[in-house]
């Protein structure tokens, strides 16, 4: 199981920026596809205390519920980028 888990909605701008950068750093992820319907993420509210998609969550480095995709995608550049 990969360490990084990616928690979407299918045709999310947000979700498609952070999954290509996972792609562009070559990382493998595990992504978790959650209702579109805000009221029924309540998965993605648990995990991170809101229900905005992406979240990101990196096991290896204690990170459980990282939100908001510009903070997703400047973590995964500083944390795993070259």
């Amino acid at each position: 199981m990969p360490d990084l888990e990616l928690y979407t909605t299918p045709g999310c701008p947000y979700c498609a920026r952070v999954k290509r950068t996972l792609d562009e750093l070559d990382l493998e992820y595990e992504e978790h596809s959650v209702p579109t319907r805000k009221s029924k993420r309540t998965t993605v509210k648990e995990i991170s205390g809101q229900s905005g998609v992406p979240v990101l969550v990196d096991n290896e480095n204690g990170v459980d519920g990282m939100p908001e995709s510009q903070e997703i995608i400047r973590y995964l550049n500083e944390t795993y980028g070259t």
